[in-house]
């Protein structure tokens, strides 16, 4: 696609984020179409292309870093040298945006904050992911999924008082923040269209998982209540004779009679009709549920189940996932050829626009594979300017 055909056609990032936050940000502008460049250290570059601990190319240039890297050129800067320094400035001239996910300050010490970047170029829209915010008691920390979690509350919650704490195993605070990022990224630039001048764009991970408990934040504000949807009396995993299924017993009149119903046991909704005796009754009614889904198949029980018009599905592995048509037909499948990993398959974009359908124009980049095209492109623009 051209410029012209692309939401973020003609739009600059000047990328310095590594890991995932920033960086599946920034896929995302790139997918839309800006143009990505990402600043990396000479010799090492983002440090999930040392994922494995190994120097090889084939380690450099790793799945993990795959995922996160599409639709982006690779430039090797060395920002604490004076050249570097320069050639950094030099490009934030030409970008619409700058992107970054260190700690709070950092930017500022290498001579990258906003107000330096604003007065070259009053248009940049300078973008920080942070573990904690710019401000406050844990400003200096350095930012992390899992610190995320243990701190803002996610952490604390289990299904059941039974069940240990335990790190959720998928980057969901990098993720939510990341998309945080991009959502910040587009109204900054809209913005512009209006003021003409950029402007700081800041998230950080805490705040992301602060957000995505707002409705357990409201009724803990109004009631002092902890909403714990996993906790739900008729909602859970069980085990069928073949693998487990989850069952969501809510948005319906009488869920437990209609449970009852398609498990083939007697109604157990007079005895237990309220949600309070529900809850009350928990471990009973789910011991029930247990032991009856245990005599027979998931599909079994998940037809029956899907006859009361009941919310329920299988437990799936990733895999399972990836396999499944729907994924498919949801174009959420961007098979490439790697020059080092071969053949292999990326997550797409969960956005999918009639008019401007996601491709992958760029590979994910080797370490320094555009910081000559990038450089001497930048020198032509200079040149092009000190001439008129």
């Amino acid at each position: 696609m051209s410029e012209q055909t692309t939401p973020l056609g003609g739009v600059r990032v000047i990328d310095f984020t590594q890991v995932m936050l920033g960086p599946c940000a920034t896929q995302v502008l790139g997918d839309f179409g800006a143009d990505v460049i990402k600043i990396e250290r000479p010799g090492s570059g983002d440090l999930s292309r040392n994922f494995f601990g190994e120097a090889s190319e084939l380690a450099m240039n790793n799945a993990v870093f795959a995922s996160l890297n599409r639709n982006k050129r690779s430039v090797e800067i060395d920002t604490k040298s004076d050249e570097g320094r320069q050639q950094v400035l030099d490009l934030v001239r030409t970008a619409d945006v700058v992107v970054d996910n260190f700690r709070a300050g950092v930017m500022e010490r290498l001579g990258f904050g906003y107000d330096t970047l604003s007065k070259i170029n009053p248009r940049v829209i300078c973008a920080s992911g942070t573990g904690y915010g710019p401000t406050g008691p844990y400003a200096h920390k350095g930012g992390q999924d899992v610190l995320a979690q243990a701190m803002s509350g996610v952490m604390e919650k289990t299904q059941d008082p039974s069940i240990p704490k335990s790190i959720y195993p998928t980057t969901l605070c990098d993720y939510s923040a990341g998309m945080h990022l991009v959502q910040g990224i587009l109204a900054a630039l809209l913005m512009r269209e209006k003021t003409g001048r950029g402007q700081r764009v800041g998230v950080s991970l805490y705040d992301s998982m602060i957000a995505m408990q707002m409705q357990e934040a409201a009724q803990w504000s109004k009631h002092r209540e902890v909403l714990n949807w996993a906790a739900m009396p008729l909602t859970g995993v069980f085990d069928a004779s073949d693998g487990a299924i989850v069952i969501v017993g809510a948005f319906k009149a009488n869920p437990l009679q209609d449970i009852c119903t398609a498990l083939e046991i007697d109604d157990l909704s007079p005895t237990y009709p309220t949600l309070d005796v529900q809850r009350t009754h928990k471990p009973y009614l789910q011991k029930v549920f247990r032991e009856q889904i245990a005599t027979n198949t998931a599909a079994y029980w998940l037809e029956r189940l899907e006859a009361q018009d009941l919310l329920c599905a299988p437990v799936r592995s990733l895999g399972e996932a990836l396999d499944d048509p729907q994924t498919k037909i949801n174009d959420m499948l961007c098979p490439i050829d790697h020059p080092y990993l071969g053949e292999m398959t990326l997550v797409g974009s969960p956005v999918h626009l009639s008019e401007a359908p996601m491709q992958v124009d760029r590979l994910p980049p080797r370490l320094g594979e555009h910081t000559k095209e990038v450089l001497q492109d930048l020198a032509e623009r200079l040149q092009a300017e000190a001439a008129e």
